[in-house]
């Protein structure tokens, strides 16, 4: 396999309060946390106790200004807030779709001398659990053929803060975190809570931008905070073939492959970034990911499009491709956009393709699209500020809800 180098990554920018501009502590490790306490002049024996207060403040009661924090000293609150924030992003619009699915549209501050940028993040509530679709990135770069948010222009890398911040309010606007009135260590029951999982495959590419993503997501498993069980937090990349070791071992999480084609020639043309890192590299990566297991799968993300990868004889070679992987295959029927080519496979040709993987002994689910009546489908997010003009993006809203469940 040839020695591919690792892309460049932008740089930590401190997160900023859109109004003010102070340095958010979302987002920073206990360690940062203790250096922000000692800067505000904490005395050094304290800081410890003082980061755990912070910790659980930020990331078990999920307050969001300081004067919330009553067992901290009124004297250390207006210290900190003089000099940091805990504020959440600005929540632009929330749309919540006819089968429960929410997407919010959230506006970050600028950063240095760019501009406010805006990313969209899914809630999708099912039976016994529910998905919380994280961004990573604004816009994106790779350019897949058959993905709407891929046609958005990368502008910037998501900070640990803005990645964080995305599931802390979105816990919030689903009353996931304790009461207020809840009493200091009362115990907090983990089950019931409406956002159970998490998966990194909303906007952007995850493993080009590996430390932010890295530093949020081991917040989130933190189970002194916002406890995510890593095997409940699912990674999606389109194949950084470099990045993928490093994510089993210094992130331990789920791995997702957005896999989409069996052989380079068509997989070129879906992912172009296959030809950087080609189908032979990227498999080989997948059966040398750290942990690998029939406990620990690897999912394989297949979109399902008409006359182009949904052929049995396409299923014959996926099932070839995968030999010997744990793994489980994600059908996505394709989730159409406007100005897009493709379209979606016949529903009997998707359950044709699904009989085949499921007798080859592959548990491979069908994905029920959610969220198409208010562009939260895989594949159908794009910032605000990128997409159609209104009147054309509420003439096609309106032509899916007719449409819902018919293809």
């Amino acid at each position: 396999m040839p020695v591919a180098t690792r892309p460049a990554l932008t740089p930590r920018v401190p997160a900023v309060h859109p109004l003010d501009g102070k340095p958010s502590l979302i987002g920073m490790t206990r360690e940062e946390l203790g250096e922000a306490l000692a800067e505000v002049r904490v005395p050094p024996k304290q800081i410890k106790m003082r980061v755990q207060q912070l910790w659980h403040w930020m990331y078990v009661r999920g307050v969001g200004d300081f004067d919330a924090m009553f067992n901290v000293s009124k004297d250390l609150r207006a210290s900190l807030d003089a000099r940091f924030t805990i504020a959440r992003p600005e929540i632009i619009e929330e749309q919540i779709s006819e089968d429960g699915t929410r997407k919010w549209l959230f506006r970050f501050p600028p950063r240095g001398a760019g501009r406010p940028v805006e990313i969209e993040t899914v809630y999708i509530p099912e039976e016994g659990r529910g998905t919380l679709c994280i961004s990573s990135q604004v816009g994106c770069t790779l350019t897949c053929s058959f993905c709407h948010t891929g046609t958005q222009k990368l502008v910037r890398n998501l900070t640990a803060e803005e990645v964080l911040a995305q599931l802390i309010t979105a816990r919030h606007r689903l009353g996931d975190f304790p009461d207020r009135d809840t009493p200091d260590g009362a115990i907090v029951p983990a089950d019931g809570r409406k956002i159970t999982n998490i998966v990194m495959m909303g906007m952007g590419e995850p493993l080009y931008n590996f430390d932010e993503v890295k530093k949020a997501l081991l917040i989130a498993a933190d189970n002194e905070g916002l406890s995510m069980s890593k095997r409940r937090i699912t990674l999606s990349t389109s194949g950084v073939v470099p990045e993928i070791a490093r994510t089993g071992e210094e992130i331990g999480v789920m791995l997702a492959i957005s896999l989409h084609a069996t052989n380079d020639d068509l997989r070129d043309l879906l992912v172009p970034i296959n030809k950087k890192y080609p189908l032979k590299d990227l498999i080989a990566a997948c059966r040398a990911y750290p942990g690998l297991s029939n406990a620990r799968r690897i999912t394989f993300e297949y979109v399902m499009l008409r006359e182009v990868n949904d052929s049995i004889e396409d299923a014959k070679a996926l099932v070839k491709l995968l030999k010997g992987i744990p793994a489980k295959i994600n059908l996505i029927p394709f989730n159409p956009w406007p100005g897009t080519n493709y379209q979606c496979s016949e529903w009997e040709q998707i359950e044709k393709f699904a009989d085949y993987i499921n007798q080859a002994g592959y548990a491979s689910p069908i994905r029920t699209p959610r969220g198409r009546d208010i562009l939260a489908a895989c594949g159908q997010l794009k910032s605000e500020s990128e997409r159609m003009k209104k009147t054309e993006r509420l003439a096609f809203e309106a032509m899916m809800i007719a449409n819902h469940g018919e293809e």
